[in-house]
């Protein structure tokens, strides 16, 4: 009986930590941030590689995390400004604390926010990245229209991820997205047809050898749709 409830409580842990990473809360929620930003860095500058950033781009970054992103961002386009944004509030201290300077420069701006109803006016963005994040939408197909919405015609979003269906141990982590973190798990063909499916046009992905990275990119049409 008391090993049945050593387990049960192990479980238990276990899913409130895996919970931390959906939504960071409180104290533990700061430290997964922490090592969010560090274990995160080298599949984010990757995926940052296949996109082109003018020297004086507006940027989104949507769910900031720790706020590590939005920082590399800011040194990719040094007369820009950087905009963040995160359902958790826990995060937006976090992003806010990592970009601090920046914010008292002015270039960076990190706010609360859904990417259900993203706080933007039509087409205000040049660039939308998404990190480590899309898993976790509450309405993927519903959502990318949202960042459709708020990019300018010409404007590129970037999914960048460190799973999808098919890749390397696709097995485990389709246990673990799916079972114990109830998160969106697509394939390679399903993450272009998901942004091709929304408006997106030049959609690709990109895969890095040796692991299981994903990098899928759109591009807004030059031509906006009416009321766009």
């Amino acid at each position: 009986m008391l090993q049945i409830l050593r387990i049960t409580l192990l479980i238990l842990l276990v899913l409130w930590v895996l919970g931390q990473v959906r939504k960071p809360t409180g104290p533990l929620g700061r430290r997964v941030l922490q090592a969010m930003n560090r274990a995160h860095a080298t599949v984010t500058d990757w995926g940052l590689q296949h996109l082109r950033f003018e020297n004086n781009a507006t940027i989104l970054d949507i769910g900031c995390g720790g706020g590590r992103t939005v920082q590399r961002l800011a040194t990719l386009a040094p007369a820009g400004a950087v905009y963040g944004i995160d359902y958790s509030a826990v995060s937006v201290a976090a992003s806010r604390q990592t970009n601090a300077r920046e914010i008292e420069a002015g270039r960076v701006h990190i706010q609360l926010g859904s990417v259900a109803a993203l706080p933007f006016p039509n087409g205000t963005f040049d660039v939308v990245t998404a990190v480590e994040t899309h898993y976790y939408w509450p309405d993927l197909p519903a959502n990318i229209g949202e960042v459709l919405r708020v990019l300018k015609p010409g404007g590129t979003f970037a999914i960048i991820a460190e799973t999808y269906r098919g890749a390397r141990f696709g097995v485990l982590h389709g246990v673990v997205m799916r079972v114990l973190l109830h998160a969106a798990y697509l394939s390679d063909a399903e993450h272009r047809d998901l942004l091709t499916g929304a408006g997106f046009t030049d959609v690709t992905t990109t895969h890095e050898p040796g692991t299981s990275w994903i990098c899928a990119v759109g591009r807004r049409p030059a031509t906006a749709r009416p009321g766009g």
